[in-house]
């Protein structure tokens, strides 16, 4: 099933550029990736979940590829709450009443704020890293100290020489936290060229900055978006058709067997974790995430 033409719509602060596989008419799937990465991660998911019959949508986040803000004046936030509007923007947009939410990293958290705050929008979810909704006035409790150390990528950005170098090599440290999250993916150079292309967005760098700094209370919140995340603040549950998919080499969090997170939700509910799997989900089992997409669509809804 090849792709279509990437397409742009305009969904409340952005034109949001996505790519749309198999029928319009079909069941809708909304694709998310995450950080730092594209919507290359479903190059083997999308067609896949095509040839099922879905209307697969593939949006680029804001500060991503040809996703732009409307207006210069809009705060150019990465906090979760703007994540999770962007996606509602979107599915009404395109005036989608219901749909199938997947996603990892950035893209996990827009899904899971949509299904715990919007949950008459979604069929279901597909959860890459469990309950990915931040708890951000927790955020300063320290971690143990092997936790706190695969989380230096964020200690860095919250000073000025990491944003400075970010700007000066936002490829390098992409590709170096590809490798170091998802340790047993032997990535090859296009599929990298393609995803570090879409960091080329001038609001890339503002964006990412912003995201990592807001999280640990270092950056204020796009006022117009205050409402949503005291709603995220919380923590709601989660009540939607879910399956929750971990790799078990994530370099960035390694699963709890114990999956503390079993209780933000509160449906049907179904977690799998993948054996010498890392952060990259997607790229490393796209079949996996098909088959999460099939069951939560056929799942029972609450």
């Amino acid at each position: 099933m090849p792709q279509t033409e990437t397409r742009l719509v305009r969904a409340g602060a952005l034109d949001i550029a996505y790519r749309a596989y198999g029928p319009d008419s079909g069941p809708a799937v909304v694709l998310l990736h995450g950080f730092p990465d594209d919507v290359g991660a479903y190059a083997l998911v999308a067609p896949g979940l095509a040839t099922d019959g879905f209307r697969v949508l593939v949006p680029w986040l804001r500060g991503y590829g040809a996703t732009r803000f409307v207006d210069p004046a809009t705060p150019r936030s990465g906090e979760q709450a703007a994540l999770g509007a962007d996606l509602r923007d979107f599915l009404t947009a395109l005036s989608i009443d219901q749909a199938v939410l997947a996603g990892y990293d950035w893209g996990g958290r827009a899904a899971c704020v949509v299904a715990a705050l919007w949950p008459d929008r979604v069929r279901g979810l597909v959860t890459i890293g469990g309950y990915n909704i931040q708890h951000i006035a927790s955020a300063r409790t320290p971690l143990p100290v092997e936790d706190e150390a695969r989380l230096w990528y964020q200690w860095y950005l919250q000073t000025e020489r990491g944003r400075e170098g970010l700007i000066a090599d936002r490829a390098g440290m992409a590709r170096l936290l590809w490798r170091l999250w998802s340790p047993n993916w032997a990535f090859d150079r296009e599929t990298f060229a393609q995803a570090a292309a879409s960091f080329d967005n001038p609001d890339f760098v503002d964006v990412v900055i912003h995201s990592y700094r807001h999280r640990h209370q270092n950056a204020a919140g796009d006022p117009n978006l205050a409402d949503i995340e005291a709603k995220l603040a919380q923590s709601p549950t989660i009540a939607v058709p879910t399956v929750a998919l971990e790799g078990g080499a994530d370099g960035v969090r390694v699963p709890d067997p114990a999956d503390p997170a079993r209780k933000m939700f509160t449906g049907w509910y179904q977690r799998k974790i993948l054996p010498d799997i890392g952060h990259f989900l997607p790229h490393e089992a796209p079949g996996a995430v098909i088959e999460a997409v099939r069951a939560v669509s056929q799942a029972p809804k609450t």
